[in-house]
């Protein structure tokens, strides 16, 4: 009893510990979020008392702080929304930057999720060793990094004279191996007796496809959808390789300018680049935990 009894404080204590240890580490992530969007409401110069040391301006002789301390502020002493203004009325390119990352983004997630669904219909219903190959070499993209082939798409995206447009992001971006891999292995664990079933009433590849295999791969849509959208959401690399027309940037390479000058627009406008992916996330929050947790298989 005395063995049981000890195992047993053991066992909470180590679920104290774990529990505790998933807390912090969820506070820690939160931090930075809470804090971009406490301090989008405070005024100039409250950020620049707060954050003097850290954002200083430059002369030539040394760095002239407004601070020599870093204050970390979680409630505004006077909440305003200058700082919204700016952003959303007073200035348009910040709203143009937005709009741009929308363009890309969007086109980018619903066309590349198309190409996944019909490519990976094809390599789960109609295996063969061609195909095997073709699969591996979707692996081999996959795992590249994608500054490996940043120049090979610059001497594409070249050689067709669309450097410095939006087709020398989305193009690429559409038939990229990430969702198709993913899409495949999700498919090939749709039992084949539900084809043979529909086949037998005179179904079509297009209603078997559209009536068995889409429903069932809901989950697992939704998920990569949303992963795409993020990844793209976020993306530095290809706009400043390939687009060198600054108009046409997205707000991702936008923001990093935004840092160099009014710290206090940079928060603003890191709130409103946050607001597609929390609404997309709560959204979908649902379908990311299914597709995470069964791959988008059947349930048991």
């Amino acid at each position: 009893m005395r063995r049981l009894f000890g195992l047993r404080n053991r066992r909470r204590f180590v679920n104290g510990c774990v529990l505790l240890f998933i807390l912090f580490a969820a506070l820690m992530f939160l931090v930075p979020t809470v804090l971009t969007i406490a301090n989008s409401f405070m005024t100039s110069n409250e950020i620049s008392a707060n954050y003097g040391a850290m954002f200083s301006n430059m002369t030539e002789k040394k760095k002239v702080f407004i601070s020599n301390n870093v204050n970390l502020k979680f409630i505004p002493d006077k909440v305003t929304f200058d700082q919204y203004k700016a952003v959303l009325i007073q200035n348009s390119d910040y709203l143009m930057k937005f709009w741009n990352s929308v363009i890309l983004t969007v086109p980018i997630t619903v066309f590349q999720i198309l190409v996944a669904i019909l490519a990976s219909y094809g390599f789960s219903r109609y295996p063969n060793k061609f195909k095997s190959i073709i699969f591996f070499a979707y692996i081999i993209l996959m795992i590249m990094p994608y500054q490996v082939t940043l120049v090979p798409n610059f001497l594409v995206a070249d050689k067709l004279n669309m450097l410095d447009t939006r087709k020398a992001i989305i193009l690429p971006a559409i038939f990229s191996p990430f969702s198709i891999f993913l899409l495949t292995k999700v498919m090939k664990r749709i039992p084949i007796s539900y084809v043979e079933a529909a086949k037998l009433d005179g179904a079509s590849e297009l209603k078997i496809l559209t009536k068995i295999y889409m429903p069932l791969c809901k989950g697992a849509i939704v998920s990569i959808a949303m992963l795409v959208f993020i990844d793209y959401w976020n993306m530095v690399e290809q706009p400043i390789v390939l687009m060198k027309n600054n108009t046409l940037h997205p707000l991702s390479v936008f923001l990093s300018e935004i840092n160099t000058g009014d710290i206090g627009l940079a928060f603003a406008v890191g709130t409103v680049y946050m607001i597609p992916t929390v609404l997309m996330f709560l959204y979908g929050e649902d379908y990311l935990i299914e597709g995470i947790t069964y791959s988008g298989g059947i349930k048991g």
